[in-house]
């Protein structure tokens, strides 16, 4: 018997996001590209700042299907506060960039 695959806060939009991200993936490519060029140095930064603009807004997306979803289904089985704490810690994590 095989278990059923979990349902995520970004089931829905699964699609999207994994289009996304091989969008970003493109982008570090292009990065890559661009050093192995010598392009010049604020040409790359500027690209390194796209790709973690690009990142970000995933990342965002993310939350918010967390938070809509996972929290929400957590609430309901009484771990409220233990998914709180687990999605503030992320969001931490996420913003202790450089």
């Amino acid at each position: 018997m095989t278990t059923p695959t979990p349902i995520r806060g970004y089931t829905a939009s699964k699609d999207q996001l994994l289009a996304r991200l091989r969008r970003i993936e493109g982008q570090v490519r292009g990065v890559e590209k661009m050093v192995d060029e010598d392009r010049y140095c604020i040409d790359v930064l500027t690209q390194i700042s796209a790709v973690q603009a690009a990142l970000d807004k995933v990342a965002l997306g993310l939350l918010d299907g967390h938070a809509r979803h996972c929290m929400h289904e957590g609430a309901a089985e009484g771990r409220a506060d233990e998914m709180a704490t687990e999605m503030l810690a992320a969001v931490g994590r996420l913003m202790k960039r450089g």
